[in-house]
């Protein structure tokens, strides 16, 4: 019959381990991995638009440039950069175009534009 006693407390000592304790929280959805620092470096490719002289160059954006917007710019930008600009012992630029502003060092392949609030798009000769 000792057993029996026993059985009420064992009962009540699990019914009441459960209370006063906090519900577990809704798990919240596991977020969206960020790209790895070689994706952000590496950009998304957008095409060929054609240089200074004829000059093919690769064009790559980075963060939330557009593809269509970015071959636009450095379409403008190399229409626009003059024989003096593209001879600078400094290198091309800075030359703007609308909200961006391009340039390269001396005898540098990759031309770059960014903005202020920090879209950028590059321009690598082939």
């Amino acid at each position: 019959m000792k057993s029996l006693a026993v059985l009420p407390t064992a009962l009540a000592v699990v019914l009441l381990s459960g209370c006063g304790a906090d519900p577990a929280p809704a798990t919240a959805p596991p977020p969206s991995p960020a790209p790895t620092a070689d994706q952000v470096l590496a950009g998304t490719p957008c095409g060929e638009v054609t240089g200074f002289q004829g000059a093919k160059n690769k064009v790559v954006v980075r963060g939330k440039a557009e593809c269509a917007e970015a071959t636009q710019v450095l379409t403008d930008y190399f229409a626009k950069l003059t024989p003096a600009e593209a001879a600078s012992p400094q290198g091309p630029g800075p030359v703007v175009v609308g909200a961006w502003t391009c340039g390269s060092g001396p005898n540098d392949p990759v031309t770059s534009c960014s903005t202020e609030d920090e879209r950028q798009i590059e321009a690598t000769r082939s």
